[in-house]
């Protein structure tokens, strides 16, 4: 029997919260949901040092405070206040370990990875990831200070 490609993100998503460290992290406006936890691995000590040519492994904890059909997450990099896009794989949070419909009242573990390209500077920034419902309100926003190297 071939594991459902749901199963294997699972399963990963276990391996990597097992080496993880829950981070102190800034909630930046969640309106629809509230975050309970946020894991990088690998990120030991903060800020994260993000490698580059490495990928991070994401996962947030959050329950829903709303009903959506969907979500689609947003990532940004903010230097000197200004939110410059940074593009992750798979935005859609449906396909990130969220079974959708979201429903209100339930506990959801998003999933996700955060590449970091070889060609991006090596700066100290803040990561600033934020996750939309079908209404374009935040199921989840949480920023992190990171130093890409």
């Amino acid at each position: 029997m071939v594991p459902s490609p749901l199963a294997l993100l699972l399963a990963l998503g276990a391996a990597a919260t097992a080496l993880a460290e829950p981070l102190r992290f800034v909630d930046c406006g969640s309106i629809d949901g509230s975050i309970q936890e946020v894991n990088v691995s690998p990120c030991p000590t903060q800020p994260c040092l993000l490698h580059k040519g490495t990928s991070y492994s994401i996962n947030v904890t959050f329950a829903s405070k709303i009903e959506s059909q969907g979500s689609k997450a947003r990532v940004y990099g903010e230097m000197l206040h200004v939110d410059i896009p940074f593009p992750i794989p798979e935005p859609d949070g449906c396909k990130s370990g969220i079974q959708c419909p979201i429903q209100k009242g339930h506990s959801y573990s998003y999933l996700n990875k955060l590449p970091v390209k070889s060609e991006y500077p090596s700066i100290k920034l803040i990561v600033k990831w934020e996750l939309v419902d079908d209404q374009d309100q935040m199921l989840f926003c949480w920023k992190i200070p990171v130093q890409i190297t």
